[in-house]
C-alpha cells in the first residue's frame, strides 16, 4: 500500500463513489463522487491529538465492533493515505452542530469542517472492478448462536483479535471475561455451501483461513485445544495440503467431520451439539467458537452493475464468460478479485496482473502519454573517509514483534554504540506515516546510513531502500535487521532470549553498518521481445497478450502441434465446447504477425541477463535436426503437466483391464458417438495417486473432472449407477452447484478414509470394487462395468529445463514462484515469469488468468525499454586475479567472463548477470572478488560484533 501511495502515477481516491460510466473501451467518462474527510490530508500530520480530545465513543468498524475509536480517527497504522477522518454520522460538530473542540487542538490547522460532496470527470480507457466481497446473511449465523454469547466469534472477529493491531494486541481473549481460551472450535462452512441463506456455493478460502488461524491461535497458546469441524477439507492450493497436514501433525489441531447442529450457552463455556458420518449424536463444551463465514458478494454489488451496465450472476457476482474470466458483460470492464467470484489471496492477486496487462493491451496506443516519471533528489557525496553517522529504527509491529522482544531495551541497547547518532522505536515501520518520520530523520541529522530493525528484508528491504532514495542517500547505505523472524517468530516462548539476540542481531548489523559503502545503480537496454515455452493453451494465451501489447514473441512447443493438454479435454463443466476454444486460440495465434511459432522445438540453450537473453532452440527431428539463436528481454514459462500414470493406486497395482479407466479417458470415450458410451455402472476412485498415495498434493481438478463426468454420464444414460469414492469432495467456488446437481441426479458419493482404503482387483473379464460405507457401518463390495480414476497431473519436464533457466522447483516438480501471494507469477530469477500447469495444477478459467498475468508481468520490462540492475553482485580486483578462470567455471549464471588485461587473463563480471550468490567470492584463491553489500570487512565486522557478546558472558 505504502509503494501504491507514494506512485505519482497512481491516484488514489478514497472516499469517493463512482457516478456513473458512459463512452466505450479506450474512452471512458466516469463520473465521481468525492465524500468530504474534514481533514486536509496534505496538511495532517497524523500526531493523533486530535482523537485525545474528541469527547465520544463508537464501535470500531475495522476492528469488527471488538474495540472503540473515536468519530474523528485512522482505521490502522499503516493505512493509505496516513490521515485521519472524521465519521459524519457520529460527529456531535456534524450532526447536532456543536463541540468543534478538535479544531483548536489541530497543530497542524488540517480540520476543515467546510468540505463538500464534489463531483469530477476521468477520462480512462478501461475499467477494472474489485469492490472485494461482502457478509454472509445474518441467519447464516444466528443459527449457530451468534449475538447470544460474546464467546461466538465470526472467522473475520478472531482474524482481528491475532492481530497485533487489534483489540488486545495480538492476544486471543474471551469477549465475556477476558480469559484465555483453553478450548477453540472452528465450525466450517458458514455461510457457504449453504442453500438456507441463499449462498450454494463454496467460499473457497475458509478451510485453508481456519487453518491458518488455528495454527497462529496454537503459537501464542500451545496449551489451546482446537478442533475444525468440517464436511469437506478443501485445501486445495499449491501446497495447501501440506499446510493441513503441518496443522494436524505439527500443532495438534484436530480435525473432525462432521456438521454441527447448535451451539449452546453452557455455564462459561459453549456446547457444540454435532453427528459423525456414522450417526453419532455427540456434544462437545468450548471456550470459544469460531464460525468460519463465507465470501458473499460485495455491498452494493446490484448499484455497481446498475452504474458499470454489467451482468450480475445468480448470486450477485459479476458475471463472467468460462473463456474469458475477468471480462464483464460490457467490454473494456472488467471483473477481479472477490467480485468475480470467491478465491484466495494468491488468486485475487494474479487477476489484479491479468485486468492490468489486458487493460494495458487496450490502451497501448496511449502508452506513454501522462506518465510521470520519478524523480529523486541528487544524491549526497560519500566520501569514504567520513565518520558514520548511523539512524537506528527499531520496529514495535505490535505483538509481531513486541509481544515477544522488548522493543525499548533493544532501543535503549543501540544509543552509546559507535557511529549510531540517532535512534528510535517506530510502531509500524513500513506504514506511510514512519517512512515520511525516517526520510526527515535522515535529513534532520545527516545521516549516511541506516539500520532498520523489522521483519523481513526479503519483503519490505525495497520499501525501506525506496526512502532512502526519497531522502538522497544511495539505496545501498542501509542495512536490515530480521528481529521477527529470527526473534520474535521462533523464540515465542523465550522473551529474554529472544530479547538478547535481537540486542545481538542489531549489534552486528550496526557494526556492519560503519563498513558498508554506496553502490552504483545501473541499468540495461532491453530486447523488447518475448519467448514464451510451451503450446499449450497457457503458452498461447501469454503469446497472445504480449502480441496484444505490441510485443514480438515467439512460442516454442516440442511437439508437432499447440494445444497441450487441452487436446485431451471435449467439454466444460458448464457444458462449454473445448475444441472449438482450443480452434479460435490456435487459429488467432497463426493470424497474429507478432506471434512466431516453432514446433517440433526445444531450448537447448540460454546465456544472457534480463532484457537481453540469447536462447538457443533446437527444431525438428533426427536428421532434420537444426538451431538458431533467439535474442530476447523476458521468458515466460508454460511447459504444462500432464495426466499422471500411477503404477499404483491406495497402497496396490492398478489391476491390468480395460475396465480401468482414467477420467480423461473417460471424457473422451463420453464425448464420442459410441451407443453404450455411458456405461451402465461405474465407480469412481478420487485421490487414485494424490495425497499421499503417490503423488504428495492434491491435483486440485480431479474432483470436478468426476462431477462434470458424473453428470455427462447422467445426461447420456439417466439409467446409469455412479458412485464417486471420496476423501474430501473439493468442488470450491461456483462448481459446488454441478455438485449438488449431480447428487440431485442420483450420483451417490461415498467418503473413504485412508484407514480403511477402497479395494480394487480385476476378476476375469470384471472389475470389483469393495469399501466400506460410513452411513450403513458396513462393508460392500460391488462388480461395476467401468472403474474411473482420478489420477491427479504431474508437472511436464520441469527438471531439465530448470537447470537450464537456473530456476528452483518445489519438491513435487512444479516451479518455484519468487513469492506465493506478492509474486506469484514471477520467479526469482529476473525476466523469467511462470504460467498455467507448470505452476500448479488448476481448472482451465485460472490457467487463462495466469498465463494473462504472466504476460502482464512481463511486458513491464518491454515495455520501460530498460532494467535496473541490483547493486549487490560480485566485483573483482583485477590486481588480485591470476586468471584461474574457477570463478567463472563455477558461476551458475554465466556472469562471468575472462577478457585480456596486459595479454594476462583476467575476470571480469558481468553485472546484469550476476544474482550475487557469491559462489565465485567463497571459492577465489587470491580474495580477488568481493560481494556488494556482503565484503569480507562487513562480514568479519559482523562476526568480531557477535563474539562481543561471547566476552561479556
Amino acid at each position: 500500500m505504502v509503494e501504491a501511495g507514494r506512485s505519482p502515477n497512481i491516484e488514489i481516491l478514497s472516499n469517493t463513489d463512482l457516478l456513473s460510466l458512459t463512452g466505450k473501451p479506450g474512452n471512458f467518462k466516469a463520473e465521481l463522487q468525492i465524500r468530504p474527510r474534514y481533514i486536509d490530508a496534505d496538511k495532517c500530520t497524523a500526531c493523533g491529538l486530535c482523537t485525545t480530545y474528541c469527547p465520544r465513543h463508537l464501535a470500531d468498524s475495522f476492528n469488527e465492533g471488538l474495540d472503540l475509536t473515536r468519530p474523528i480517527h485512522i482505521d490502522y497504522p499503516q493505512a493509505v493515505p496516513a490521515s485521519y477522518f472524521i465519521d459524519p454520522d457520529a460527529c456531535l460538530y456534524l450532526q447536532h452542530d456543536t463541540c468543534q473542540i478538535c479544531v483548536p487542538v489541530c497543530r497542524a490547522n488540517a480540520i476543515d469542517f467546510s468540505q463538500q460532496p464534489r463531483n469530477i470527470s476521468l477520462d480512462i480507457g478501461a475499467v477494472v472492478m474489485a469492490p472485494g466481497f461482502g457478509r454472509v446473511p445474518e441467519e447464516a449465523l444466528t443459527q449457530y448462536g451468534y449475538g447470544q454469547h460474546p464467546d461466538i466469534v465470526t472467522s473475520i472477529e478472531f482474524e482481528r483479535l491475532l492481530n497485533p493491531a487489534g483489540p488486545f494486541e495480538g492476544e486471543v481473549r474471551c469477549l465475556s471475561d477476558k480469559r484465555h481460551p483453553k478450548k477453540i472450535a472452528f465450525i466450517q462452512c458458514v455461510g457457504s455451501r449453504d442453500l438456507g441463506c441463499g449462498n450454494g456455493y463454496c467460499s473457497s478460502v475458509c478451510c485453508m483461513y481456519a487453518i491458518k488461524e488455528a495454527m497462529v491461535a496454537k503459537e501464542h497458546d500451545p496449551e489451546c485445544e482446537i478442533t475444525i469441524y468440517y464436511m469437506d477439507i478443501r485445501t486445495q492450493g499449491k501446497d495447501f495440503d501440506a499446510a493441513r497436514i503441518k496443522a494436524e501433525e505439527h500443532y495438534g489441531i484436530k480435525f473432525v467431520r462432521a456438521r454441527v447442529a447448535d451451539v449452546i450457552p453452557w455455564k462459561k463455556n459453549l456446547k457444540l451439539t454435532y453427528a459423525t458420518m456414522d450417526g453419532v449424536h455427540r456434544f462437545d463444551a468450548h471456550d470459544m467458537v469460531v464460525l468460519s463465514v463465507g465470501l458473499d458478494s460485495p455491498t452494493g454489488a446490484r448499484e455497481l452493475a446498475d452504474i458499470t451496465g454489467v451482468e450480475l450472476d445468480k448470486y450477485d457476482f459479476c458475471k463472467t464468460d468460462f473463456f474469458e474470466p475477468l471480462a464483464s458483460s460490457r467490454e473494456g470492464v472488467y471483473a477481479i478479485g472477490a467480485f468475480q467470484g470467491p478465491k484466495d489471496i494468491p488468486e485475487s492477486v494474479t487477476q489484479s496482473s491479468a485486468a492490468a496487462g489486458i487493460s494495458a493491451g487496450l490502451i497501448k496506443g496511449q502508452r506513454g502519454q501522462g506518465i510521470v516519471v520519478k524523480k529523486y533528489p541528487k544524491e549526497k557525496p560519500f566520501k569514504a573517509k567520513d565518520e558514520p553517522r548511523i539512524g537506528v529504527f527499531v520496529c514495535h509491529c505490535g505483538i509481531n514483534i513486541a509481544g515477544v522482544v522488548d522493543v525499548q531495551k533493544v532501543d535503549d541497547y543501540t544509543k552509546d554504540m559507535e557511529g549510531v547518532v540517532y535512534h528510535a522505536q517506530s510502531l509500524y515501520s513500513c506504514s506511510q506515516d514512519a517512512q515520511k518520520v525516517i526520510k526527515e530523520m535522515i535529513q534532520l541529522h545527516d545521516l549516511n546510513r541506516v539500520v532498520i530493525a523489522a521483519c523481513s528484508p526479503r519483503t519490505h528491504e525495497p520499501l525501506f531502500q525506496e526512502t532512502l532514495k526519497d531522502a538522497g542517500l544511495n539505496r545501498s547505505l542501509f542495512e536490515m535487521v530480521n528481529i521477527r523472524d529470527h526473534c520474535s517468530w521462533v523464540h515465542a516462548n523465550e522473551p529474554d532470549k529472544a530479547t538478547d539476540k535481537s540486542m545481538d542481531l542489531v549489534r552486528m548489523g550496526i557494526a556492519k553498518a560503519r563498513h558498508i559503502q554506496p553502490l552504483p545503480e545501473q541499468t540495461v537496454p532491453v530486447t523488447d521481445k518475448a519467448i514464451v515455452i510451451g503450446g499449450g493453451i497457457a503458452g498461447m494465451t501469454a503469446a497472445l497478450n504480449l502480441a496484444e501489447q505490441g510485443f514480438q514473441t515467439t512460442i516454442i512447443e516440442k511437439n508437432d502441434k499447440l494445444g497441450g493438454h487441452l487436446l485431451d479435454q471435449r467439454y466444460t463443466l458448464s457444458g462449454e465446447d473445448m475444441a472449438g476454444y482450443l480452434k479460435k486460440v490456435t487459429d488467432l495465434v497463426a493470424e497474429n504477425r507478432k506471434v512466431d511459432v516453432l514446433t517440433n522445438s526445444e531450448l537447448a540453450g540460454l546465456s544472457g541477463f534480463v532484457g537481453n537473453f540469447s536462447s538457443v532452440v533446437r527444431t525438428g527431428k533426427g536428421k532434420k535436426t537444426g538451431e538458431q539463436t533467439i535474442d530476447h528481454g523476458v521468458i515466460v514459462i508454460a511447459t504444462g503437466g500432464r495426466e499422471h500414470a500411477p503404477v499404483t493406486v491406495l497402497g496396490k497395482k492398478v489391476p491390468q483391464s480395460d475396465k480401468f479407466i482414467t477420467q480423461r479417458e473417460l471424457e473422451i470415450r463420453l464425448a464420442g458417438q459410441g451407443k453404450n458410451r455411458a456405461p451402465k455402472s461405474v465407480v469412481m476412485i478420487q485421490c487414485a495417486g494424490s495425497r499421499g498415495d503417490d503423488l504428495a498434493y492434491c491435483s486440485k481438478t480431479c474432483c470436478t473432472q468426476a462431477v462434470k463426468n458424473s453428470l455427462k454420464i447422467k445426461e447420456i444414460n439417466p439409467a446409469s449407477q455412479v458412485i464417486v469414492l471420496y476423501r474430501d469432495m473439493r468442488t470450491y467456488g461456483f462448481a459446488e452447484d454441478a455438485y449438488r446437481e449431480a447428487r440431485e441426479k442420483g450420483v451417490i458419493f461415498i467418503p473413504y478414509s485412508m484407514d480403511k482404503k477402497p479395494g480394487l482387483s480385476a476378476r476375469g473379464s470384471k472389475a470389483e470394487v469393495s469399501f466400506h460405507d460410513p452411513i450403513l457401518q458396513d462393508n460392500v463390495t460391488i462388480n461395476p462395468d467401468l472403474v474411473a480414476l482420478s489420477v491427479g497431473t504431474v508437472p511436464e519436464d520441469t527438471a531439465e529445463l530448470s537447470k537450464l533457466l537456473k530456476v528452483p522447483v518445489n519438491a513435487d516438480g512444479f516451479y518455484l514462484e519468487a513469492h506465493v501471494k506478492l509474486r506469484p507469477v514471477e520467479m526469482p530469477v529476473a525476466g523469467v515469469y511462470l504460467c498455467g500447469l507448470a505452476h500448479s495444477p488448476k481448472p482451465l478459467d485460472e490457467i487463462i488468468v495466469q498465463a494473462q498475468a504472466a504476460a502482464a508481468k512481463a511486458a513491464i520490462p518491454l515495455v520501460k525499454g530498460k532494467v535496473s540492475v541490483d547493486p549487490i553482485v560480485s566485483s573483482i580486483d583485477k590486481d588480485k586475479c591470476i586468471g584461474c578462470r574457477l570463478c567463472a567455471t563455477l558461476c551458475p549464471y554465466q556472469a562471468i567472463e575472462m577478457v585480456k588485461v596486459d595479454k594476462k587473463p583476467k575476470a571480469e563480471t558481468v553485472v546484469a548477470s550476476c544474482k550475487a550468490c557469491g559462489i565465485c567470492a567463497a571459492h577465489c584463491p587470491t580474495f580477488a572478488i568481493s560481494m556488494g553489500g556482503f565484503t569480507n570487512e562487513q562480514i568479519t565486522s559482523q562476526i568480531e560484533a557477535f563474539g562481543e557478546a561471547l566476552e561479556e558472558a
